[in-house]
């Protein structure tokens, strides 16, 4: 299989707004690309569902993303949206994912429980919502980064043999 095509957008309305770098998006760019993914698409937008689910959609129309991950917005603050928009733009909940996350996050802070973090599909786009510090990014990547070109693949019609 060719490398995966990657998206990536932040929501956080500190760094959108310039008051905050982006360490989170910048980190899952580094990540994809250390496992020799394209990055093809990237955006830092404020905790806006409309603006959130119009980038989505285009990361999975249009610029074809195999893999699309958000951070931040995942939380129970009056902002957090990412859940929410994320099952709206998508055909389907991949509920797993979202579970595997939070389960293996709980080995490390109880703050886990407070993530509410899915995952779904979008036509072949995977959709997968990591919360919103760069530590927490990196550890929710490592939970499922081996199981997302097998992921591509089934979208595609193939890999279930």
């Amino acid at each position: 299989m060719a490398a995966l095509r990657v998206g990536v957008l932040t929501s956080s309305d500190t760094r959108a707004a310039g008051d905050a770098e982006d360490t989170s998006g910048k980190a899952l760019i580094e990540l994809a690309e250390a496992r020799g993914w394209e990055v093809v698409a990237y955006h830092l937008l404020p905790d806006d569902a409309g603006r959130i689910a119009g980038a989505l959609i285009q990361m999975a129309d249009e610029d074809a993303c195999d893999v699309v991950f958000t951070t931040g917005g995942t939380g129970i603050g009056p902002r957090d949206v990412l859940p929410e928009t994320t099952l709206g733009v998508c055909d389907r909940e991949v509920p797993g994912i979202g579970q595997v996350i939070r389960g293996e996050s709980l080995a490390i802070t109880d703050r886990a429980m407070l993530s509410r973090g899915t995952a779904g599909q979008r036509g072949r786009t995977l959709i997968i919502n990591l919360p919103g510090s760069e530590k927490a990014v990196r550890e929710s990547f490592g939970f499922v980064a081996g199981v997302l070109e097998h992921a591509a693949e089934m979208m595609a019609g193939g890999g279930h043999g």
